[in-house]
């Protein structure tokens, strides 16, 4: 029979995943700010746009459906626009649902629906170096969800003071940090290959098809990469 984590492991656990959140939690306060302020501007209520945030829970979706909604855009091409930006999602959880065998059904559930980008990221990344634990895991997780929620009422309260995030820098800073997130990977085998194949196509798409087809595209082009290319042959260790 295994023995439960010592309680300095379980609070190791929860620190990691505190300590690694931490610079993702700044990077996301202003786009939170920026969603609060332009669902007040596109007429919702603060507690509709809170729910916003609640139940959709998808920062880069929520931006886009305020966007096609103040354009009059009808409801199924808002559909087919945020499911084709969100398709990524069912490949996340396609690959970290490998990782979660410690997580009963419930667990599972609640692990799937807080699984966002820098989650996966960091889920990832740590499942590589050690089992994932469910501490780790929701503390990480939790944390992101909370700051967003936080942030999307800071934004409601003093949204105006923000003006434009364009002109300020902000709309950068998420690229940046998926960036460092995917070079994050980089010494996996055949990232390379994998990389460049999801780039291409995405630039491809993006001049062709346009926004958001090319992140759908982009990211299957990558995993077709990664399966029909030839592994590399290693030295045993």
């Amino acid at each position: 029979m295994s023995e439960s984590p010592a309680p300095d492991a379980r609070g190791g656990e929860i620190a990691d995943a505190l300590r690694e959140v931490l610079p993702v939690l700044v990077a996301i306060v202003p786009f939170g700010m920026v969603f609060g302020a332009l669902a007040i501007d596109a007429g919702l209520t603060a507690l509709q746009a809170m729910g916003f945030s609640a139940a959709i829970y998808a920062g880069a979706s929520q931006l886009v459906i305020l966007q096609l909604v103040a354009l009059g855009t009808p409801l199924w091409s808002i559909l087919v626009a945020v499911v084709a930006l969100n398709f990524r999602h069912v490949l996340y959880s396609a690959s970290i649902g490998r990782r979660l065998g410690r997580f009963d059904t419930a667990e599972k559930a609640l692990a799937f629906y807080l699984l966002v980008d820098p989650t996966f990221a960091a889920a990832e990344e740590r499942a590589a170096r050690r089992p994932l634990t469910k501490r780790f895991y929701f503390a990480y997780a939790g944390a992101l969800y909370l700051v967003w929620l936080v942030a999307t009422y800071a934004g409601i309260v003093f949204g105006k003071l923000i003006g434009d995030q364009r002109a300020i820098g902000l709309d950068v800073l998420l690229p940046i940090y998926f960036l460092a997130l995917t070079l994050g990977f980089r010494r996996r085998d055949g990232f390379g290959v994998v990389f460049a194949s999801a780039a291409i196509a995405s630039v491809a798409v993006y001049l062709t098809l346009g926004s958001p087809w090319h992140v759908t595209l982009g990211g299957l082009a990558g995993i077709a990469a990664a399966v029909l290319r030839t592994p590399s042959k290693r030295a045993a260790p």
